[in-house]
């Protein structure tokens, strides 16, 4: 079977904060995704236990520039929880930021190719489209929705934990998949907050939809 994340050894994560562990799926065709467990704030505000946003955590996430996320369910977990990546589009990296918090690095994964006849098949398959400027929309279970603008892409080693921290002054959303042809690194899409839209009025995503069809 086809697996967007194939990962035939199980990494440990180097240069972790004290107390912080990461280690990709148990299963080893998992797709490889960091496990985190904090041992202190390292990986945004009040990350842990989601701060003071909704009671239900689960995120929706579209983004016009890729073909496949729209209104798609994220929901948070920890990295080696293959069921949601088959589940889902994409999963919210448990131990990382909410798009509430303050300076939030809130991290997404999701397959290249996935698993055929399920929500995880080709999701991310054109991640590497983005370009800056794009944008990223995030809505919460309350309905409040957070506008992201890209303004980095990269590619690290599956060792490199550094892209799930929060980003001095930003507030960010980290969209992550694996390289072609053979997986072995991570592609890194990058999005800045630059505006939270309450419930009921109108935000940039409805604007720009409205002048689409103008």
């Amino acid at each position: 079977m086809l697996v967007a994340g194939v990962a035939l050894i199980g990494y440990f994560f180097l240069g972790l904060a004290a107390g912080d562990t990461a280690t990709n799926s148990d299963d080893p065709s998992g797709f490889n995704v960091p496990r985190l467990e904090t041992g202190g704030e390292t990986s945004g505000s009040a990350a842990a236990d989601g701060g003071t946003g909704p009671e239900d955590k689960t995120l929706k996430l579209t983004v016009p520039g890729m073909a496949r996320i729209e209104d798609d369910e994220i929901p948070s977990t920890d990295g080696g929880d293959e069921a949601s990546l088959k589940k889902y589009a994409a999963i919210h990296l448990e131990g990382t930021g909410f798009p509430w918090q303050e300076d939030a690095n809130v991290y997404i994964a999701g397959h290249r190719l996935g698993y055929p006849n399920t929500e995880s098949w080709l999701t991310f398959w054109d991640l590497d489209k983005l370009e800056d400027g794009d944008r990223i929309f995030l809505t919460d279970a309350d309905g409040t929705e957070y506008t992201y603008e890209v303004f980095r892409e990269s590619v690290v080693p599956p060792t490199d934990l550094s892209v799930t921290r929060p980003v001095p002054g930003k507030s960010v959303v980290t969209l992550q998949t694996c390289t072609l042809p053979d997986y072995s690194r991570r592609l890194i899409v990058q999005a800045e907050l630059v505006e939270k839209t309450a419930v009921g009025a109108k935000g940039a995503r409805q604007a720009a939809g409205e002048l689409g069809q103008a």
